[in-house]
């Protein structure tokens, strides 16, 4: 008995690896009706730069005297080192260009008009551009991206003895490098 129930053991084996063979059907898959396929647009025709185009592309915003980055100082009261409410958009936008620049550098250049000692002038002239750095800062400009230094006097913008020259004077200098 035992030899018979090994026998259909390993028949029912034999019987469960064995297949039928399928019958490949030749007849080809219905094709559905044709469907209006939607129109893609042609593709953008490929324009050459011209000259002007080009040169357009590689105007420097920091020499565009359209654009508010050509300019380049901010003016301060007499013997006050706050930078002033209508230059505040000035400094935000060089922030910004220095933000989207992180290899930009600038240096502040604080100044101070004729009157008052060389020392006074000097510490007055470094209070103004620490005052541009810190509203700088204060929008997220990187320290290691501004110096600041002071020329009190030293580097007067208007030379007159009055109110008007005075003015002038009192004032920091944005400047990139390769710019005096």
């Amino acid at each position: 008995m035992k030899k018979m129930l090994g026998l259909l053991f390993i028949m029912s084996i034999l019987a469960a690896c064995s297949s039928k063979p399928v019958k490949e059907e030749t007849k080809a898959a219905p094709v559905p009706p044709p469907v209006a396929q939607a129109q893609t647009p042609p593709p953008a025709p490929q324009t050459q730069t011209t000259p002007v185009e080009a040169s357009k592309a590689e105007v420097n915003p920091l020499t565009d005297p359209n654009n508010i980055l050509s300019h380049r100082n901010v003016y301060f009261d007499y013997d006050k080192y706050v930078v002033k409410p209508e230059f505040q958009s000035l400094v935000e936008a060089h922030s910004k260009y220095l933000m989207d620049h992180p290899s930009a550098r600038i240096t502040l250049q604080g100044n101070a008009d004729e009157r008052g000692s060389r020392e006074y002038n000097l510490a007055l002239g470094q209070k103004r551009a620490a005052a541009v750095k810190q509203a700088m800062n204060v929008l997220g400009v990187q320290d290691k991206q501004i110096e600041t230094v002071s020329f009190g006097k030293e580097k007067p913008k208007a030379l007159g003895h009055d109110e008007a020259s005075w003015a002038e004077n009192r004032r920091v200098d944005l400047v990139y490098p390769g710019e005096q």
